[in-house]
Formats: C-alpha cells, structure tokens, sequence
C-alpha cells in the first residue's frame, strides 16, 4: 500500500501549528483537511483525552457558530495521537489564512463556562471531560501561536527524508 500523506511528515520534526495535510476534489468541491497540531509528537505528553474531547465539543460548536465560517465548516475533531485536531474546509486556503480564526477560537475557550452538548442525550462518553485542562491547553496552543506568529515553521510541514529509487518508487527502511 501506498503511504498516506500524513504519515509522511518527519514526526520527529514538525511543531505545534496549522498545517495543510491534504486537499482534495470531490465532484464540484474541494475540500481541504488541516492538521491543528497542539503538541510535537513523541517529544512532549499529549493532550490529557478528556480535556481533548471537552476542546474538540467546544472547538466545534464555536467553529460552527463562527458567522464568517460556519458555511465552510466540514468537520472538526482530534487526532487518535491525541497531539492535535483535524478541521475540514470547504475551498482551499492556505494555513496563514486560518491563524486569526484559529487564535480567536483558541482564546475564546477561557469564557466557555460549560462544555456544550457534555450530556448523556448528546454526547457518547458525557462524563470524559475536563473544562478547566481543555481552557489551560487552548491557552497554551493561543500563546504559542502568538509568539511563534512570524515563524513559517508553524505552517509548514517537515518532510521526511527518503531515498527515491531510480524507477522513482519510495524506499522505507523498516
């Protein structure tokens, strides 16, 4: 099998940011998914899985709300790594353009006084949330992107490095 895209990103390089991990056409639309990544995988803890799932109700009932972006709005939710989200867009843009919705959005969880739908008619495991880890993560992602916003590292993926056979083919060592 061929190797997705994602799990062609040098894991042990890339950096807490907003990233584009694929674009693709389905009939008349483009849709693009975007790795939102909270944490650098393999080299610091993950986000604690009931503060991920409080951030990914929360997260995704502001994106949906968002006047400016609700429309574009396809999809929101973690990563199974539990280092980051994947938010769905209709169109392409590039991850520049979603820094200022992703910062307000991200700060925005400070006032959330309840997690949204965190009940047994709405949600399979209402009692797995944490609202006060959910505000300290969303604060921690905020104040990284604001301090890293020049860095285009933030917004670029790392390849990886792979030997590519005269035939073009990828070679994978393990």
């Amino acid at each position: 099998m061929e190797l997705i895209k994602s799990f062609s990103v040098d894991h042990t390089r890339i950096v807490p940011g907003i990233f584009t991990s694929r674009t693709d056409t389905l009939g008349d639309y483009t849709v693009t998914t975007y790795d939102v990544r909270l944490k650098r995988p393999n080299r610091e803890p993950v986000v604690d899985v009931a503060a991920m799932h409080s951030l990914e109700h929360i997260i995704a009932t502001f994106l949906r709300n968002d006047p400016d972006w609700k429309d574009e709005v396809v999809y929101w939710g973690p990563m199974g790594c539990l280092t980051g989200f994947y938010l769905i867009l209709k169109g392409s843009r590039a991850p520049q353009e979603l820094y200022d919705l992703l910062l307000k959005t991200f700060r925005a969880v400070d006032g959330v006084q309840e997690v949204p739908g965190a009940t047994a008619v709405n949600c399979g495991n209402y009692r797995m949330h944490n609202l006060e880890m959910a505000k300290w993560y969303a604060k921690e992602f905020a104040d990284y992107l604001e301090s890293n916003a020049g860095n285009p590292a933030i917004f670029e993926y790392p390849g990886t490095e792979r030997l590519i056979t005269d035939d073009g083919r990828h070679f994978y060592d393990s």
